[in-house]
């Protein structure tokens, strides 16, 4: 079963260097039983854990996705050498699953190396 409203946002959006991410998940407010999809978000120009929630919910929000925080970290992207680092947690969201984060990163950099530190 898909959703189109699902299936319009991108599973990442990230950018390159060492940076915060929340884990986030979304689903259809229209549609209660439609699938769920959880979503990597992470930029530099961030202080906060919350900036990026509150960046990334008011678009899809106005989209009419329901958002929901699943913790944070923080990532280090090298795009030239295709290694991506996630480690750390968020003091306000908690930890994110860094094992989920990965297998959703992994959609988008297949190529990578992908490392999960504590």
């Amino acid at each position: 079963m898909t959703n189109a409203r699902l299936d319009a946002v991108p599973n990442v959006d990230i950018e390159e260097g060492r940076f915060k991410y929340v884990l986030i998940k979304i689903k259809d407010k229209e549609n209660a039983s439609a699938l769920e999809k959880t979503i990597v978000r992470g930029y530099k120009d961030c202080q906060w854990h919350s900036d990026i929630y509150e960046r990334c919910s008011a678009h899809l929000q106005a989209m009419g996705l329901e958002t929901e925080v699943l913790g944070g970290g923080k990532i280090e992207h090298d795009p030239a050498a295709k290694k991506i680092k996630i480690f750390g947690e968020s003091t306000g969201y908690g930890k994110a699953d860094h094992e989920e984060t990965k297998k959703i990163l992994l959609t988008q950099y297949s190529d990578y190396t992908i490392d999960v530190a504590e």
